[in-house]
């Protein structure tokens, strides 16, 4: 039960659109090939959307399984044609479901830092960061010559008298 409460109605002229824990969702049945993946309805408005209808393995005719392990070679370093092979898959579909996993973290992430309400932010770590780059900047030298002190500065010899 506390797996349904984690869902929400997609319906958008429902009254309980986006809100989770209303105690409105339930289970319809099976859908799939194999009949694993459950299908869900709103009691109040009765529209009906896979459990998966809010993730990035939504439409996805690939095993909830199989998908972890392409993310995590993805996550590893493993290349695409290797993921392909290890996993016997063509890699257009690993392409694929790296591509989506990698669209649907950054609309979450997006959702997320937006709708922080932050009043202060410390710098400190960026300011280092940017204070010893200008100390370690190379100064750019012309082609005369220096004086000697590495100011970049053509030399300017004083005349004996």
């Amino acid at each position: 039960m506390s797996e349904l409460e984690q869902h929400f109605c997609p319906n958008e002229q429902c009254k309980n659109y986006g809100l989770r824990r209303q105690g409105n969702i339930a289970i319809r049945g099976k859908y799939g090939k194999d009949k694993s993946r459950d299908l869900l309805y709103c009691r109040k408005c009765g529209k009906r959307f896979g459990a998966t209808h809010a993730s990035a393995l939504f439409g996805l005719h690939l095993s909830a399984e199989t998908i972890r392990q392409i993310i995590h070679h993805a996550a590893e370093g493993v290349g695409v044609r290797a993921t392909a092979r290890l996993l016997e898959l063509d890699k257009d579909t690993v392409n694929r479901v790296i591509l989506r996993a990698g669209e649907h973290c950054a609309h979450v992430l997006s959702s997320l830092l937006t709708s922080l309400k932050m009043t202060e932010a410390q710098l400190d770590e960026l300011w280092t960061f940017v204070k010893k780059r200008k100390i370690l900047a190379v100064p750019k030298t012309s082609n005369a010559s220096t004086d000697g002190r590495g100011s970049g500065r053509p030399s300017m010899r004083q005349p004996d008298y």
